[in-house]
C-alpha cells in the first residue's frame, strides 16, 4: 500500500505541473505556441538516450519547435534494413519532410545501455530480451574498443565509441545519404558529461571529441572558407 501511495503521489505532482503549465508557462508563451499550432520546421533532429537525466531543450538552451527529438535507450541507429521501425521512420521524416539541416547523437555519462554491453550480466540482461536484442546495434563499439588495447573498457569511452558508431549507422539511411551528397545535411556526434554539465563533440577528421569553444572556431573557419570560396 505503501509503495500505491507513492506511486499516486508521483502521478499528482505530474498533473500539478501541467496545471503549473496552463496557468503560468502557457500564457507567457502564447504567441510561441500560437506560431507552432499548425506546423513545425525544426533545424535539427536530436538522437539521444530515453535515460531520464539527459533533457536535450535543456543542454541546448533551444525552445519548443526547434528541435526534432528522438529518444530510444542508447542512443542507437539501426544501420538502415536492419530495424525498419520507429527509429528509421523518425530519421527519414525528419529529413525528407522537415528537411532537417543537422542530425546530432548525443551519447553521456554513466549510461545504463552502455554499462549493459560492457557487463550483460551484472546488467541482467538475460531477462529482458528485447533490450538484448537492441543493444546488438552497438555491439560493434565494444569490438572496436575491445581490439584498440588501449586499457580497460569503461562507460565512457564506449558511449563515446557508440557515437562514432551510430553516425555510421545513419550515413547508411537513403534519406541521410542524400542529404549528405547534397550538402544539404550534417551529421555531428556529443558526449554529455551529467555530473559537470560538460559537453564535447566529435571531431570526425581526428576522430577524437573536442571542447565546444573548439569545435565553434572550427565551425567558424569552415563558414568564412565557404565565403571566401
Amino acid at each position: 500500500m505503501a509503495h500505491t501511495n507513492t506511486a499516486r503521489e508521483t502521478l499528482i505532482e505530474l498533473l500539478h505541473g501541467v496545471e503549473r503549465f496552463n496557468t503560468e508557462v502557457f500564457p507567457q508563451n502564447r504567441d510561441l505556441f500560437a506560431s507552432l499550432a499548425e506546423s513545425q520546421s525544426p533545424d535539427t533532429l536530436f538522437i539521444a538516450c530515453a535515460d531520464s537525466r539527459v533533457n536535450p531543450s535543456m543542454i541546448t538552451q533551444t525552445q519548443p519547435g526547434d528541435l526534432f527529438v528522438l529518444r530510444n535507450i542508447g542512443n542507437i541507429v539501426p544501420a538502415y534494413g536492419e530495424m525498419l521501425g520507429g527509429v528509421s521512420s523518425a530519421i527519414e521524416y525528419a529529413v525528407s519532410a522537415l528537411k532537417v539541416s543537422h542530425i546530432i547523437v548525443c551519447g553521456h555519462s554513466n549510461c545504463g545501455a552502455m554499462k549493459a554491453l560492457l557487463d550483460p550480466q551484472a546488467s541482467h540482461l538475460d531477462k529482458m530480451p528485447t533490450v538484448a536484442s537492441w543493444l546488438r546495434n552497438a555491439e560493434a563499439a565494444r569490438a572496436v574498443l575491445e581490439a584498440t588495447d588501449v586499457g580497460p573498457a569503461t562507460v565512457r569511452s564506449l558511449s563515446e565509441q557508440n557515437v562514432q558508431l551510430q553516425i555510421a549507422h545513419l550515413r547508411t539511411h537513403p534519406a541521410v545519404a542524400a542529404g549528405l551528397a547534397r550538402g544539404t545535411l550534417t551529421l555531428q556526434g556529443w558526449f554529455y558529461d551529467i555530473a559537470s554539465g560538460e559537453v564535447v563533440v566529435l571531431d570526425e577528421t581526428s576522430r577524437t571529441f573536442i571542447h565546444v569553444d573548439e569545435a565553434i572556431a572550427k565551425l567558424r573557419a569552415q563558414q568564412a572558407d565557404s565565403a571566401t570560396a
